[in-house]
């Protein structure tokens, strides 16, 4: 098993329709916005920027992300990643009464050498962090939608 290999799954009940869901999580810039642990993104062209994310321990990682696919018909955002970690990202955004349903899959490899040399002690606790940071973007996007 590499301890270094990750895969996550978060569901976000939302406020909104799927279609107004998409266009928030389509405005990746505004991520720092309302969400606390995106703190910084600048976009190099009009499919990839660099993302810089921090949750509770005390360390940053830093990946290019690039669009792979767009299609707000389906509801699908995905992204490559490469930097810090490796791999991919998806939003899956489906009707859920009123509201909307997003589902958050990423499989990554994580590469900051301090993170791999940490990765059995640690993924406990890398795990965590993630899930921390995975609330804090939910009630932060779910507060900018009904102010919306």
């Amino acid at each position: 098993m590499d301890w270094s290999h990750y895969r996550f799954r978060s569901l976000w009940a939302l406020p909104a329709p799927p279609a107004v869901v998409y266009d928030a999580l389509e405005r990746v810039e505004d991520y720092p916005r309302w969400w606390p642990q995106v703190r910084e993104v600048n976009r190099i062209d009009d499919v990839s920027g660099v993302i810089r994310v921090r949750s509770l321990l005390p360390y940053g990682m830093t990946f290019t992300a690039r669009a792979v696919r767009r299609d707000p018909v389906a509801g699908v955002l995905e992204i490559s990643l490469s930097g810090d970690m490796e791999g991919w990202a998806r939003w899956t955004l489906t009707p859920d009464g009123t509201g909307c349903l997003a589902r958050y899959d990423q499989v990554v490899d994580v590469r900051k050498p301090l993170l791999r040399m940490l990765a059995v002690p640690g993924r406990p606790v890398f795990r965590a962090n993630h899930w921390l940071m995975m609330r804090a973007g939910r009630r932060g996007l779910a507060a900018q939608l009904e102010a919306v």
